[in-house]
């Protein structure tokens, strides 16, 4: 299994390297290059989500906010047109 990080610290945490070395032949980490946000399209649907969800909103409460984002991507569980050009999936 191949999982593609960007170069967050917590990415290259010490903790996480004898879990790394013991899973090495059915795991591979593949680092994208630093400050490459457009090599990472969650970026972009996380930058929609906050736009959509919490934009100039107060949460009383963690899981108000949480349920906010969860009802954005339930609805976006199905393939489908804003995902695809936020991705750039032809």
């Amino acid at each position: 299994m191949v999982i593609i990080l960007d170069n967050a610290k917590y990415h290259h945490a010490v903790v996480l390297h004898s879990f790394l070395k013991k899973n090495s032949r059915i795991l591979s980490l593949e680092f994208l290059p630093a400050y490459s946000p457009e090599l990472n399209p969650i970026e972009r649907v996380w930058k929609l989500t906050r736009k959509l969800c919490t934009h100039n909103t107060y949460f009383d409460h963690l899981d108000d906010l949480a349920h906010a984002v969860a009802r954005q991507h339930t609805l976006w569980a199905e393939p489908n047109e804003t995902l695809r050009k936020l991705c750039c999936i032809n």
